[in-house]
């Protein structure tokens, strides 16, 4: 494997599957753009005799659609952006934030990322889009599933307050895990 002599940014970006690494090459010379997601080539181009303009490609096992933005700040220095489903990874993050939930945890010696996806209550567990099984108790919603042999449920209840909306509580094995930040 070639050195990576021309690496110009690098992103981590959490999605529901996993954090994923991208890395950016751009060869201000030759004009050799490479897109590296988690290690593995996504696009390369060789001499490509305009230095500015956009890559396109996807990320994890969702195919979440991302664009890298190549700007000339001056002379020969240039700006590199990341975009997220359109947004730049900023925005995507803080909306991000809104619409999941992420959970770590670490039963039996291995660790765990459990994400969920407020609006499909999907759940996620180290990429994974986990098999649910949601019912309807008396304050709320309950969605269950299996970790490892172990019982998982998240709890959705009202907070009661309309600038909060719906609060999610992770319960495995009956203890109540804390969310994350990521």
């Amino acid at each position: 494997l070639e050195k990576m002599t021309d690496l110009v940014a690098v992103w981590e970006v959490a999605l529901s599957d996993g954090v994923h690494k991208i890395e950016f090459e751009h060869g201000t010379t030759s004009g050799k753009r490479v897109v590296y997601v988690d290690g593995k080539e996504e696009i390369r181009r060789e001499w490509m005799f305009k230095l500015v303009g956009r890559e396109t490609f996807t990320v994890g096992a969702t195919k979440t659609k991302a664009a890298i933005n190549i700007d000339a700040v001056s002379g020969f220095a240039y700006e590199y952006t990341l975009e997220i489903n359109g947004k730049s990874l900023k925005k995507y993050m803080e909306n991000r934030l809104k619409t999941t939930n992420t959970w770590l945890l670490n039963l039996g010696g291995t660790d765990y990322r459990i994400v969920l996806e407020k609006d499909t209550m999907d759940v996620w567990c180290n990429g994974q889009n986990m098999e649910t099984a949601g019912e309807f108790v008396e304050d709320g919603t309950e969605t269950h599933f299996t970790v490892a042999d172990h019982s998982c449920c998240i709890k959705a209840v009202s907070s009661g307050k309309r600038k909060e909306g719906i609060i999610h509580t992770l319960i495995v094995d009956n203890t109540e895990i804390p969310e994350a930040v990521e």
